[in-house]
Formats: C-alpha cells, sequence, structure tokens
C-alpha cells in the first residue's frame, strides 16, 4: 500500500515538475527564484506546483507585478527561496549522513550546516548579490540573520516529521530507497508550513525579500514608469525602520522554535 502511495507522489511529481520548469520560462520572475520553484517542487511535487500556480504564475500579460505585491505571495516566495536552497544542503546531509553511519545529534548537526551553508552563502547571497548593490560580502552580512531564523523553524519543523516517519517507514533512512525520498519530500513540506509565519515577519519587516517581477525591455517599452523590471514590496530590503518585534527577540524565539522542534524530535 505504502509503496503504491510513494509511486504515485514520484508519478505525480515528476510531471509536476516538467509543467513547472518549462511554463516558468514565461513568467517574469527573477531567474533564481524560478530554480527555486523547480527544486521547490521537486521536494513537494504537486503542491509546490500549485502554490506556483497561485503564488507567482502571472494571470493576464502584464499583471505579474500586482499580483505577486500581496504579502502572502511575497512571503511564499521568500520561504520558497529558504527551503529550495536549504533544502539541497539538507538533502545532502542526509545522504552523506546514511552513507557515513551518522544517526541522531550528529545527523541533524550535519544537515543544519550543509543547509544553512549552502542556503546562505550561495541561494541568498550570491544568487541575490544585485540587490546589495554587486557587493558579495555586503550581501553575505545582510543576509545571514534572516537566513538564520528562516531555517532554524525550517529544521525546527522538518526534523521532528523526518524522525517521526522514520519510526513507522521501513528502509526511510536508506537514499537507494524511494522510501528515504518521500520521507524527506514529507519533512521538508513540514518545514516550509512552520517556516513560513517568520518569512512573513523578515518580508514585512524588509529583512527578506519576496517576490520579484523581471521583464525584458522590448516587454519595458510603453509600461508606465517604475512598473518593468522592479521588485515589488517585499523585495525591498532595509528600507522599512526598525523591526517589531526586535531582531534580537525573533533570533531568541526562532531558536526557542529549533529547541522544541528537536525535543519534540528526539524525546517524542
Amino acid at each position: 500500500m505504502l509503496d503504491g502511495v510513494i509511486l504515485l507522489w514520484f508519478v505525480l511529481a515528476a510531471l509536476a515538475v516538467a509543467f513547472v520548469a518549462i511554463d516558468i520560462r514565461s513568467t517574469p520572475e527573477s531567474p533564481v527564484l524560478k530554480w527555486g520553484f523547480v527544486l521547490l517542487t521537486a521536494y513537494t511535487g504537486v503542491i509546490g506546483a500549485f502554490l506556483y500556480v497561485l503564488g507567482c504564475r502571472e494571470p493576464l500579460p502584464g499583471t505579474h507585478e500586482k499580483y505577486t505585491a500581496a504579502r502572502w505571495r511575497q512571503t511564499l516566495g521568500s520561504t520558497m527561496h529558504c527551503v529550495a536552497g536549504d533544502g539541497v544542503g539538507i538533502l545532502a546531509g542526509a545522504v552523506l549522513s546514511s552513507l557515513l553511519g551518522v544517526t541522531g545529534a550528529a545527523e541533524v548537526a550535519l544537515e543544519y550546516v550543509l543547509g544553512f551553508g549552502f542556503g546562505w552563502t550561495i541561494f541568498q547571497a550570491l544568487f541575490m548579490r544585485d540587490a546589495a548593490g554587486g557587493s558579495y560580502l555586503v550581501a553575505l552580512k545582510r543576509t545571514f540573520i534572516p537566513e538564520l531564523l528562516s531555517m532554524n523553524l525550517l529544521m525546527a519543523g522538518m526534523v521532528p516529521a523526518a524522525m517521526a516517519l522514520r519510526r513507522h517507514v521501513d528502509q526511510a533512512g536508506d537514499p537507494a530507497s524511494a522510501r528515504f525520498w518521500f520521507v524527506m519530500s514529507m519533512a521538508l513540506l513540514m518545514g516550509f508550513i512552520v517556516a513560513y509565519p517568520m518569512n512573513w515577519w523578515l518580508v514585512a519587516n524588509h529583512l527578506k525579500h519576496g517576490m520579484m517581477t523581471i521583464r525584458p525591455k522590448k516587454e519595458m517599452a510603453g509600461m508606465p514608469m517604475g512598473e518593468g523590471g522592479k521588485a515589488m514590496g517585499g523585495m525591498a530590503m532595509g528600507e522599512a525602520g526598525k523591526p517589531s518585534p526586535p531582531v534580537p527577540i525573533m533570533t531568541a524565539l526562532s531558536f526557542v522554535a529549533l529547541a522544541a522542534g528537536l525535543a519534540l524530535a528526539f524525546l517524542g
């Protein structure tokens, strides 16, 4: 029964990834966020494709700017960017842990380090350095705290979900088994859900970007000044006043959430 469900999941996931990869080429979105949606769909199957259609796909020509301006869509883009980038490192850490025989807290630590490292230094700072004036070092400084807070909540949701499923699903720790990838997909999906509220706060306080709109110059001709190629609300980082609640409080809360998630994973 379970194997049939997993087979159906991955067949639908493959179709969903193919759809998003092809369709998103015509969406006036940032290249890194396009890749992000493809990765998210690879992780979460048809759910990722649904989120792409509902949150980013341009419904009518010339409407992407206004369509993605809604706060919840900006937050969707922010959370997706986090999960897509961090997910690469997390999955690499899970595979390495299995191959090296690492389990428990050591496995979680490896996944955290690789997930945060890839998400922060590559998917956030490197790919989004233009938002920091083109400086990679400045981008690293600006994105460290937002990435840290988002990563903490992602792991707070992902780790207990993965641990709980592994207790009940045979071969869930073997990367050679489809069950391993199914469990990790469900865990990353749970991490996405738990990380969403923190990303809402980050976007609302201009600490993290949301969706963007990037159009070819020929499409910008004749558009009202300020629309074409401009990023919408959540993308404007650092423009607002002091965040509320303050960053130190939210940072502390993120670690409390992470600790609660780990406690639930290992003691539940």
